[in-house]
């Protein structure tokens, strides 16, 4: 049987990340030498695309911005119709450490969906106000729904292995914050085991960061309603997406 690396497709979604996606593949390379590391290009303006390419990533281009789900939906696609059967996402602004790749993708042991949690007790991460609130309110309520303490339920930090990447293939939400908190949903309530894996993060190698203080409110409301939007749909059994 091939070692974990060897189906390992790392997904990198990236929208104007000129500045620090060819430091993320190099470095995911070196953390994984033998996976595939697959950018995927969401409709951006700038030339990453050029910087991954020169980088010697796979390179996915979406013809138009889709949204960070959007991208995901299209790289667990590409997992699939391709043979890989896990798929870790990391975030193309450099924040994510790919040194942790391989401790998250040993979790898939006994999980099916690994979380990079930034809040539990490793690093010095940070998020104030009404934002931090919101994530607090949301990891309580996904907590419930997955069966199990998670910290950090809006981390793009995961690794996902066999039935997540089936399911996921189908069925990953496009919306805001649906690569998130609707995504865990989803899988909590198809029969997915979701655990997480403390980590520290890096600060931004490039860019500018999507949330802003002005935005908190915002992401609270919108977060919230993500959630029970999920939670709102129909449950999608494992069988439905081709999962064993």
């Amino acid at each position: 049987m091939p070692a974990p690396e060897d189906r390992l497709l790392v997904v990198v979604p990236a929208l104007n990340e000129e500045a620090s996606v060819g430091d993320v593949v190099r470095s995911i390379r070196e953390a994984v030498p033998r996976a595939v590391c697959l950018v995927v290009d969401d409709g951006s303006t700038d030339a990453t695309a050029r910087v991954a390419r020169a980088a010697d990533a796979v390179l996915l281009r979406l013809p138009f911005n889709l949204g960070v789900g959007g991208a995901m939906r299209a790289g667990f696609r590409y997992a699939r119709d391709h043979g890989h059967s896990i798929v870790v996402q990391v975030d193309a602004d450099g924040q994510h450490d790919p040194a942790y790749i391989p401790d998250l993708i040993s979790g898939l042991s006994e999980s099916d969906v690994v979380i990079g949690a930034r809040f539990a007790g490793v690093g010095e991460y940070g998020a104030r106000g009404p934002r931090r609130w919101a994530m607090r309110v949301l990891a309580w309520a996904m907590s419930k729904v997955a069966g199990r303490r998670l910290d950090d339920v809006t981390s793009g930090f995961k690794a996902n292995g066999p039935r997540a990447v089936d399911l996921f293939a189908e069925t990953y939400p496009a919306e805001y914050l649906g690569d998130t908190v609707e995504a865990l949903v989803i899988g909590a309530r198809a029969g997915l085991r979701i655990t997480q894996l403390p980590v520290a993060m890096r600060p931004r190698q490039g860019g500018a960061p999507s949330h802003q203080p002005l935005r908190a409110a915002v992401y609270l409301f919108r977060a919230g309603m993500a959630f029970l939007l999920a939670l709102l749909r129909p449950r999608v059994p494992l069988s439905a997406a081709g999962a064993s």
